[in-house]
């Protein structure tokens, strides 16, 4: 079982890495989802992301408190919005699927929003 977690771990973080420069991509969920599966299968690794000077700050939030920083939040909930539009646009979908739609996005906003928010001592936000 450790193998497959340490593999899955690899996949997480390249996604978590894609997720970071592309947009409308989630990439620190990826990272939380890379540690955890370091922790079953690889400590050092788990250490290796709760430490990084770019990844690790927000990876550590998320444990300590289940925190997302507000800044995240404003992109998450613009990113879904914008996703929304898109998929509108360019499906053209029927009612029922576009509020299935609706109703997933909102849901995940409000989940996104519920979450303490840590103000990071260096942002203007």
């Amino acid at each position: 079982m450790r193998i497959i977690y340490f593999c899955l771990g690899w996949v997480m973080v390249a996604l978590g890495v894609i997720g970071l420069v592309m947009p409308l991509m989630p990439g620190v969920v990826f990272l939380i989802a890379a540690a955890a599966c370091f922790a079953r299968s690889s400590p050092r690794l788990e250490a290796w992301l709760l430490d990084h000077p770019t990844f690790g700050k927000p990876l550590r939030d998320w444990r300590a408190a289940g925190a997302i920083p507000r800044p995240a939040k404003a992109m998450a909930c613009a990113g879904m919005t914008i996703g929304f539009v898109v998929f509108w646009y360019s499906v053209d979908p029927s009612m029922p699927l576009a509020a299935g739609v609706a109703v997933l996005f909102l849901a995940g906003a409000a989940y996104v929003v519920s979450r303490p928010a840590i103000v990071d001592p260096d942002s203007s936000v």
